[in-house]
């Protein structure tokens, strides 16, 4: 039993493994090396105040650098993440 899970496993794993570098690869080739795309997303500010009170201030609408790819790369979210998430609270 747990050596069939422990196979399983070093399969999931080099799935994983396999998809992250071809998502590398055809974001370079796709890209051409440059790799990052922008959306826009609304940033607030928040505050903490006496009695566990907090203010929420709005900073405005900000270009987020992100890369068009299934998974993360480098510092940079993937686009569609970055999409679905257009409100970002900074402390």
């Amino acid at each position: 039993m747990k050596r069939r899970l422990g196979q399983i496993l070093q399969v999931l794993l080099a799935t994983l493994l396999v998809l992250y570098v071809a998502d590398w690869i055809v974001l370079r080739v796709k890209t051409g090396g440059r790799g990052t795309s922008t959306v826009q997303v609304e940033q607030f500010l928040k505050s903490p105040l006496k009695n566990h009170k907090e203010e929420f201030d709005y900073l405005g609408t900000v270009a987020q650098p992100c890369v068009p790819s299934l998974f993360p790369h480098g510092s940079e979210a993937p686009c569609w993440w970055v999409e679905r998430h257009k409100i970002q609270w900074v402390s």
